[in-house]
């Protein structure tokens, strides 16, 4: 048999998977391991032009042993290598997730270095049947059932129908040894138990199991396509409210979820199902401006009936980067102006941020109250409350911008003033936030 026949199954889902088109430049991820290796080695017999990259994660003795077997592979195929080694601490938690963000990154720099179009990433089926199992066992939704996608992005997983199986006897026709990664023994890793215990006794006990878990795997996997689509559609450029998301099947607001978040900025994937069960709750019925902080410094919100996602700010410095700033003129009587305040002429005014145990007395309201009140009651997101620049006079709170002021020191209808404004104006959620009393409205007159 030739070595470029397309009957081999490693070749014939390589050349059918439509992941790789010809003529367009490829990046493959290679460990040095079987896996990797083969689809380096297919991609090249099929005339793939082809670029190569190697993470050394340095986390083993033998990893750099690892990286020169890798850079030697490709120069006796005469295909580039892009290689890095880990300089920098990892991330605390899980040293395999810290490690699989890491070599992502890597990746990501690596595409963007070889002028490549997409990564190709050598998992196979045996990893999706090992990943639906972790997920069966963690409890998962229709997402998590499907296992790894075979495409997200410019990441794509041509061989996710190869079985490990026939990637060895694809280097053993060919007489190529790859790496044995270590890691891939020890059993203090949950996917090593799952490949080493779990799926042989299943196997053992049901002879084929894993190839019915796979045939599971691909009908979620086409049921959940067919819902992101739906999903997409239904996102359009609206805003999303939470009585859609509360009024969807599960595996359809479970992907609203997602989608929201990565339209807001959120990195794919990151989510856990604690996030999306937690995002989720929030669409039922209960009071607004509660909210689920999420990874990457994101947050989920609602503010009225709409869903959305926003990213924590530094305290002073709102959405647009441009720090506030006061401006204080004096007014011989009130002017309609909806972003400023009128307060009693000759206070020493300053602006600030909040700070714990804040009160006032706001005009047209019933006695002091809190600030945080006062907040919750206009409905100000919790995480806006401590962008919202104040006006102090001396260590006095006189004026919440576009919410209240305060009854003994704004000034009275058509006085001598100060006409006090904050550039840019905090309002910058008009629409959502309820205005407790105009500050130009004398007392007792509507606003």
């Amino acid at each position: 048999m030739l070595l470029t026949d397309t009957r081999d199954p490693l070749l014939a889902a390589l050349a059918g998977s439509g992941l790789m088109p010809r003529g367009e430049r490829v990046l493959v991820a290679v460990s040095g391991g079987p896996d990797s290796t083969a689809l380096l080695v297919a991609a090249r017999e099929l005339g793939h032009d082809v670029v190569a990259a190697h993470y050394d994660h340095a986390l083993q003795a033998g990893s750099a042993a690892a990286a020169e077997h890798v850079a030697r592979m490709c120069g006796s195929l005469g295909v580039e290598l892009i290689a890095e080694r880990r300089d920098a601490a990892l991330a605390r938690g899980s040293v395999q997730a810290a490690a699989r963000e890491l070599r992502y990154e890597f990746l990501e720099r690596a595409l963007v270095r070889s002028h490549a179009g997409r990564v190709a990433i050598a998992h196979t089926a045996d990893d999706l049947v090992e990943g639906v199992v972790m997920h069966m066992m963690r409890g998962c939704g229709l997402a998590g059932l499907r296992g790894m996608p075979a495409s997200r992005g410019a990441f794509v997983r041509p061989l996710l129908s190869v079985w490990r199986q026939e990637i060895l006897q694809f280097l053993d026709r060919r007489e190529i040894v790859a790496l044995d990664d270590p890691a891939n023994a020890s059993t203090a890793y949950a996917r090593v138990r799952v490949r080493r215990e779990i799926l042989p006794a299943l196997e053992l006990a049901r002879p084929g199991i894993s190839r019915r878990f796979f045939a599971v795997a691909r009908r979620a996997a086409v049921l959940q396509a067919s819902i992101a689509d739906d999903v997409a559609q239904m996102l359009g450029a609206a805003a999303l409210s939470r009585s859609v998301v509360a009024g969807a099947a599960e595996p359809v607001a479970a992907e609203l979820m997602r989608q929201l978040y990565v339209r807001g900025g959120g990195a794919e994937p990151s989510l856990a199902r604690v996030h999306v069960k937690a995002m989720l709750a929030l669409a039922r019925p209960g009071p607004g401006g509660r909210g689920v902080d999420l990874p990457g410094k994101l947050r989920l919100r609602i503010v009225g009936e709409t869903m959305e996602i926003v990213k924590w700010q530094t305290p002073g410095v709102p959405s647009g980067g441009t720090s506030p700033r006061l401006e204080v003129a004096a007014c011989p009587g009130c002017q309609n102006d909806p972003h400023a305040a009128h307060l009693n002429a000759g206070l020493p005014l300053r602006l600030g941020f909040r700070t714990p145990g804040l009160t006032m007395r706001p005009r047209g309201g019933r006695g002091t109250r809190k600030l945080q009140d006062i907040f919750v009651d206009a409905k100000v997101p919790r995480e806006d409350r401590d962008l919202w620049p104040l006006v102090f006079a001396g260590d006095r709170l006189a004026w919440v911008p576009g919410i209240a002021v305060d009854a003994d020191l704004s000034s009275p209808h058509g006085a001598v003033a100060q006409h006090v404004s904050v550039v840019p104006s905090p309002m910058f959620r008009k629409s959502k936030i309820a205005v407790l009393e105009s500050p130009h409205s004398p007392p007792g007159e509507p606003t």
